[in-house]
């Protein structure tokens, strides 16, 4: 039996692409490989309905530092308790490792998700580019094997850290079970009603920063002819970004057509399966978990031709130039005023989303964690 060991600080306290990246794969570790011994490490415990399940089940070990070993403990001072719980293998769930672990009988995996922090340098602050490169830098080179979460990602390590090859798995994010259950329409009023949502919409789920481009969505909106105008539901937090989003909906009139919403988790995938499209032209993402949420959910799919989104989207989606916001407006009718194209992205779409399943991705997890 395998006592496999986890990173859980994004797993418990963070509620978006980390963090369900962290809770989806333990998650589905545990389901289909339950005689595996699973310990969680984290600096604190966050209690919410995202984190009950992990907190509840007698099948994960939670453990955290004393006060006085919480300085520095992910980094510095984890080691010590896995050694106790003699861990035969331990994952770094987000792009870093502990320290001092090569001093100890275990293997070591990482997740990287993405490098943007070197390809947009700009986008952050000198010392947080610093910090991260440093963890992902030890993370890679101390490291028995790399997971990374595309294809696009694993181009990057091998440029910025030159890594060998095959010291790297692609291994592709699954998403919550919860999506790709169909929903019941009366179950779908209700939630709509609970958010005031309009009869038809476009969805984008993500955070409001300048790299997911929602002003591109909102420039295209004003391209738009009159029939094919149609409401835009937000699912997403932001700040500075948000600003300028808000400026440009006030110039250009838009504030009636766009719904910011913060829903529940169990809300979300009610809200993609009302949609009439999900929209994603982000400049750039590791993977995009939202565009897996959005064909497991049957709502055909508008995303960009480029980093790792086209693997995401497969050939049920219709790719567009993030910075061109004439083709976003013309991929938008092109699905508003075609019934069989819709039905086609959308069949096209589900059939491609079946290689994200929970079982397959956790099949080739474990038979990574088996060979190294």
């Amino acid at each position: 039996m395998l006592r496999l060991g986890f990173d859980a600080k994004r797993l418990f306290h963070n509620h978006t692409g980390l963090g369900n990246y962290s809770r989806t794969l333990v998650q589905n570790l545990l389901y289909y490989y339950p005689d595996y011994a699973y310990f969680l490490y984290t600096p604190s415990i966050k209690k919410n309905e995202d984190t009950q399940v992990f907190l509840n089940s007698p099948a994960y070990s939670v453990h955290t530092p004393s006060p006085r070993q919480k300085p520095g403990w992910r980094t510095f001072g984890m080691h010590r308790q896995l050694k106790q719980h003699k861990i035969d293998l331990f994952h770094g769930l987000s792009n870093e490792i502990p320290l001092n672990l090569d001093k100890l009988p275990m293997k070591k995996v990482v997740t990287i998700h993405d490098l943007i922090f070197r390809r947009y340098p700009k986008q952050y602050p000198y010392i947080d580019r610093l910090g991260y490169h440093l963890k992902t830098s030890y993370a890679c080179n101390n490291s028995d094997h790399i997971i990374a979460i595309s294809e696009c990602t694993k181009q990057d390590i091998i440029k910025y850290y030159q890594v060998a090859p095959e010291k790297i798995s692609v291994l592709y994010q699954s998403c919550s079970e919860h999506f790709l259950q169909d929903k019941s329409q009366v179950l779908i009023d209700q939630v709509s009603d609970r958010y005031q949502l309009p009869k038809d919409y476009m969805l984008y789920v993500g955070s409001i920063t300048e790299r997911k481009n929602l002003l591109g969505i909102l420039k295209a909106m004003t391209l738009l002819p009159k029939s094919m105008e149609l409401p835009l539901v937000i699912v997403g937090g932001g700040k500075s970004y948000k600003k300028e989003v808000l400026a440009f909906m006030v110039k250009h009139k838009l504030k009636p057509y766009l719904y910011f919403i913060e829903p529940a988790n169990e809300d979300l995938p009610f809200i993609y399966q009302k949609a009439q499209l999900f929209i994603y032209p982000s400049f750039f993402e590791g993977f995009g978990i939202p565009i897996i949420e959005a064909l497991f959910s049957g709502t055909p799919v508008i995303t960009s031709n480029c980093s790792s989104l086209p693997e995401a989207a497969g050939p049920g989606a219709i790719l567009v130039d993030p910075k061109d916001p004439q083709q976003i407006a013309d991929s938008i009718q092109q699905i508003l005023q075609d019934p069989e194209l819709r039905n086609e992205l959308i069949s096209k779409g589900y059939k491609y989303a079946q290689r994200f399943r929970g079982e397959a991705l956790s099949k080739q997890l474990v038979s990574i964690y088996e060979q190294i």
